[in-house]
């Protein structure tokens, strides 16, 4: 390992963070990780790791030095070739980037989203009338985290209502493909070729509503804003990324509320939180636990010398717990001030969709706040293992009516 004039040796850690045991449970090693310093290497991997927020924030907005196109994942694309074209919004780096981003961000921003704000209020209100009408115990992963997105948001991009259950196989695929070639990736393997030609089908132009975003991408190129080329990429950029991190996340704090009934009161007393209780949630739990970075010169992090073409592994999960940054960092608490967090990631690859999962968020949560007094474990909960994603495959709960 090349560590450069006057570096410090980092410690270094055989852990494996994509095993099974790490992601049922990895908070032991984000708490060894933080502890042992600014950067850790990964031997088995032979990767630079990140687990403190100073740093994991540094790299994070340092895309001259940490460079996003050479693979968010494990794969070096310098070396390696990618397994489908690279994401314009999440593999790429100015000037390739800009234009994408610039389109998407108008698209899918704040004062573009105001016109959904009812319509998703009045679907998260009946979704949650015939949740309640099935009976008193919800497993709320596939009854809301799954049903609602899956409703709403391709919808709101544009695609036809037949074959929207394939975006959640393919962006599972998708994150676990940032991660090493272990049997999470083999398991996918067989339908991967099949599910992506159908995502792929849904970005041509004549497959998409004309009042959705991808229609508003595709005008973007008429226009000139970007490449005709480049609209399908960018409009796949949103299927891939919309779908599972936004169920995760919404999973999240329906777990959280369970586990902490205070503060389901706390949000029943003033639903103005949903979105601070979306973003905790996301600070708390962490959907993206990690991403990678690729060196782009020998570049020093806590007095070692991470050399260039060196893999660098952010620990987005555990900067979001770091207590040199939180106060009670295990805690889910609505009196938090969770703006910061690097859930969303952070700099100019910031999560562009993040506006539109809190809208999601919002809704939902209103609307359960409306008509559900409390909500408590009901069962063993059981998680999806994924080796980007910290994901949920059930949380039994009851929800008691008002």
């Amino acid at each position: 390992m090349t560590t450069g004039a006057g570096s410090v040796q980092p410690p270094t850690s055989l852990a494996d963070p994509f095993d099974h045991g790490n992601l049922e449970d990895p908070g032991p090693l984000h708490e060894s990780l933080r502890a042992a310093g600014p950067v850790v290497h990964l031997s088995r991997y032979d990767t630079y790791a990140l687990a403190r927020y100073e740093q994991v924030h540094a790299a994070l907005t340092d895309w001259q030095r940490f460079q996003s196109a050479a693979g968010v994942g494990l794969s070096n694309f310098r070396y390696e070739e990618p397994w489908r074209p690279p994401s314009l919004l999440l593999e790429a780096d100015p000037p390739r980037h800009d234009a994408p981003r610039r389109v998407l961000s108008a698209i899918v921003g704040p004062r573009s989203l105001h016109r959904l704000r009812a319509k998703w209020a009045a679907d998260a209100a009946g979704l949650v009338d015939r949740v309640l009408g099935t009976g008193d115990v919800v497993d709320v992963v596939p009854a809301l985290a799954e049903a609602f997105p899956l409703r709403v948001f391709p919808g709101a991009v544009g695609i036809p209502a037949d074959g929207r259950e394939n975006l959640l196989p393919y962006g599972d695929h998708l994150f676990n493909a940032f991660g090493p070639p272990n049997d999470l990736v083999a398991a996918g393997a067989g339908r991967i070729a099949g599910l992506s030609a159908w995502v792929n089908g849904q970005c041509a132009r004549d497959r998409l509503a004309p009042d959705g975003f991808g229609a508003a991408v595709w005008a973007a190129a008429d226009r000139g804003d970007l490449t005709h080329e480049q609209a399908p990429l960018v409009v796949r950029s949103l299927l891939s990324a919309g779908v599972d991190t936004t169920v995760h996340g919404l999973s999240a704090v329906l777990y959280a509320f369970a586990t902490h009934p205070d503060q389901w009161e706390r949000l029943r007393e003033q639903p103005s939180l949903a979105r601070v209780a979306f973003d905790e949630a996301v600070r708390w739990e962490s959907p993206v636990q990690t991403f990678f970075r690729t060196a782009t010169t020998d570049v020093r992090v806590g007095g070692t010398v991470i050399p260039d073409g060196a893999k660098i592994l952010m620990f987005l999960g555990a900067a979001n717990r770091d207590p040199r940054r939180w106060t009670a960092p295990d805690r889910f608490d609505l009196s938090r001030d969770p703006s910061g967090h690097v859930g969303f990631g952070m700099g100019i690859h910031q999560c562009v969709g993040q506006h539109i999962a809190r809208l999601e968020a919002e809704s939902l949560l209103t609307a359960l706040a409306r008509r559900v007094s409390r909500i408590e474990p009901a069962g063993p909960v059981a998680r999806h293992h994924n080796n980007t994603l910290r994901a949920w495959h059930s949380i039994p709960v009851r929800l008691h009516r008002k």
